[in-house]
């Protein structure tokens, strides 16, 4: 039969000529003391050249555990120091924990798999740590997963703002084609990209084909200053265009209703959401009731029927096809008399470059949409943050496909 000395070694992952020397249970507080000692012939090398060298004195040091049963476990060693004639006085390595951290790997890892599922607060409580430890271990996962990160592929990337907290204060946030994070920034100014695209190198912003935005300038001016050829890469998301525009229909249709409202006429009462859906989505007979009810609140019909057009005319394949298609409604949309809508038009018109990009190059920001609707979960979730670099850290964490384990738990040493 295995005895308690064996088993915790199998458990903490060490061998030779790392062993467990005893344990005792603490009955007051509840808690497993695993006393691990090194053997004394052991020969010690330096943990940054791996250098033999001589020990220099030795320090005690705790790490907490994965509880045994309901017991509250730490493991206790005394660690030596070595001094390296190239390196100083270092501390050697340990199996069963990461570098300098107060936490066994197999603690830490059980800690980010948990984080995965459940806010920080619903960690600390289950694991019985103060909130700033898990959000230190959290931290931690980012910087080494970030480490680890490389070169990532840059040829279609997005990029979107995500609402911090209220008061218009928000977080830049940049994601590659998978829809990871691969950068998150303070604010959503044009310095805000400025830490993203500097380190690139130029072979880096050659790959990239296309980037994703809305038509925030300060987004465009740090492209077009950062990345060459930016004029044929920028593509302002038709998402953001069919958000306008239905912001201008349902301002047509207040509009219309409050005048029609004063002669006793409540046509347009409830009708809001079915001017805002897609005409391809709309049951039969409601399309129906629409295009009759159009016929009556011609300003709303009108601008309804602007809308609709324009969501058809992201198909085209060639430049000049979609050039001219685009100019027509504009055309259409600029002699509407629809103050609202003729608003929308000379947007379009001012950005078109950047919308006809996005047809040809048939690219959307649908990522970042999806990614930004995730972060705002995460936010709701987490009951707000207060901290904008915490804010920062778990979008990173939660989204940033980054690799968050300790080396030694990817090594399999657990």
């Amino acid at each position: 039969m295995m005895d308690e000395a064996t088993l915790y070694e199998k458990i903490l992952g060490i061998s030779s000529p790392w062993f467990v020397s005893g344990i005792e249970f603490i009955e007051p507080d509840k808690t497993v003391e695993v006393h691990v000692e090194l053997e004394a012939d052991s020969l010690l090398r330096c943990p940054t050249c791996g250098r033999s060298t001589p020990r220099y004195d030795k320090r005690r040091r705790r790490w907490r555990h994965l509880d045994t049963c309901q017991f509250k476990t730490q493991v206790e060693a005394d660690v030596p120091r070595v001094q390296c004639p190239d390196h100083g006085v270092q501390t050697i390595e340990v199996p069963w924990a990461q570098d300098n951290a107060r936490y066994t790997v197999l603690f830490e890892a059980m800690v980010i798999l948990l984080l995965k599922e459940n806010t920080a607060s619903a960690v600390s409580r289950q694991m019985g740590l103060s909130w700033n430890a898990v959000d230190g271990i959290m931290q931690r996962a980012v910087q080494r997963g970030l480490s680890r990160r490389g070169h990532p592929a840059l040829a279609h990337l997005g990029i979107d703002e995500v609402a911090f907290q209220k008061r218009h204060e928000y977080v830049t946030v940049v994601n590659d084609a998978h829809g990871d994070v691969l950068h998150v920034a303070d604010d959503r100014r044009g310095t805000s990209l400025n830490d993203f695209y500097g380190p690139l190198s130029d072979a880096q912003k050659a790959q990239i084909q296309s980037i994703s935005m809305d038509m925030w300038p300060a987004y465009i001016r740090a492209t077009l200053e950062h990345i060459p050829g930016a004029e044929d890469k920028i593509a302002f998301d038709k998402f953001h265009v069919n958000q306008h525009l239905n912001q201008a229909v349902d301002a047509v249709r207040k509009q219309e209703h409050r005048q029609r409202m004063k002669q006793g006429d409540a046509t347009l009462k409830g009708t809001k959401y079915g001017w805002l859906r897609n005409a391809a989505d709309l049951r039969r007979q409601l399309r129906q009731e629409l295009v009759q009810l159009s016929r009556v609140a011609r300003q709303t019909g009108r601008a309804w029927a602007i809308k609709e057009h324009a969501k058809g005319l992201w198909h085209y394949l060639r430049r000049g096809w979609a050039e001219r298609a685009w100019q027509q409604w504009y055309q259409w949309a600029i002699r509407s008399r629809l103050a609202p809508i003729k608003k929308v038009a000379r947007m379009v018109k001012q950005h078109l470059w950047g919308i006809i990009n996005a047809i040809v190059l048939n690219v959307t920001n649908v990522r970042a949409e999806s990614l930004n609707s995730k972060i705002k979960m995460l936010k709701d979730k987490a009951r707000g943050f207060r901290n904008r670099e915490r804010f920062k850290t778990a979008i990173l964490f939660h989204f940033g496909g980054l690799s968050l384990m300790p080396e030694k738990y990817e090594m399999g040493t657990h």
